[in-house]
């Protein structure tokens, strides 16, 4: 067989690979829209925007479909748990590529990447177990927006430390080097050089990190509260699309069932917007 028919070959495998990739991905959409159908029919977005509560019945004229508190729920967890993270993770990236010693750098990234393979239930159970009662003797009732945030940064911390040191690492060498030579001080390099090399892959480290957050569902549903109602605090307890998804669907049906899959589909758009934007915002730091 020619080099030319194995590169053909090669070629053709992978176009059907991304092409059964692509397939699952729209017929899991076109899946979320037909069972979502009778929600929009029965009860429409007005209501879903609009009721009083969530109080969800089979009947749609028997139940409260509001869905804006775990929308809310939701943005807030994945917003905070970035907030807190996202500094943290680049602080981490940084250390292990500019500060630490060879020794200490390399037993510290195993530490990291130790962290981004525990089950997100063992995140949930250390932090129901042991932040929730240190939140709650602080101010009650322990379980609350502030607690879900923490733990959410701690599982997204590994991921955009370990992905953010990548992008680090992939800075060329020569700039590093004329740095050097010009004697600019390590913080100056950092600020001036490497960041600003390193930007396309940071911003890539935070969206996937939003990603992992906005569709955790087990760590969030044990130490949120799962109160469906709107917090005004970071102390109160929230529900967020994905704790809503977990806690009924077991024993949903009919209008209740179908909002269940329209709460799935609100998420798959905020997952679509979010990887159009991390492609638009890569594409142009490259260009740029």
């Amino acid at each position: 067989m020619s080099r030319s028919t194995k590169d053909f070959l090669f070629l053709a495998i992978l176009r059907v690979v991304a092409a059964v990739a692509a397939l699952v991905v729209v017929l899991i959409a076109l899946f979320l829209v037909q069972e979502s159908v009778p929600a929009f029919q029965n009860i429409g977005l007005g209501r879903m925007l609009s009721d009083p509560s969530w109080h969800p019945e089979t009947d749609a004229a028997d139940g409260r479909f509001y869905i804006v508190p775990m929308l809310v729920g939701t943005v807030l967890t994945t917003v905070g748990a970035l907030v807190v993270a996202v500094p943290l993770g680049l602080a981490s990236a940084l250390f292990c590529r500019f500060y630490a010693p060879p020794f200490v750098g390399r037993a510290y990234r195993s530490l990291v990447e130790l962290l981004a393979g525990i089950p997100s239930v063992v995140y949930g159970l250390w932090g129901l177990v042991v932040l929730a009662p240190l939140l709650r003797a602080w101010k009650p009732p322990g379980q609350s927006l502030l607690t879900a945030i923490l733990i959410l940064a701690f599982m997204i911390l590994p991921t955009i430390a370990l992905l953010a040191e990548a992008a680090i690492a992939s800075v060329p060498a020569a700039y590093l080097r004329g740095s050097a030579a010009l004697g600019l001080a390590r913080w100056a390099t950092i600020r001036g050089i490497v960041l600003p090399a390193a930007r396309s892959g940071l911003i890539t480290a935070v969206f996937l990190a939003m990603g992992r957050a906005l569709g955790e569902t087990m760590a969030v549903l044990m130490v949120a509260g799962n109160v469906a109602e709107m917090p005004d605090s970071l102390f109160k307890p929230v529900r967020t699309l994905t704790g809503n998804i977990a806690l009924e669907l077991g024993y949903a049906a009919g209008d209740h069932r179908a909002m269940l899959f329209v709460n799935g589909l609100v998420l798959l758009g905020l997952t679509s917007a979010l990887v159009l934007i991390a492609s638009r915002m890569t594409r142009q730091q490259r260009h740029g």
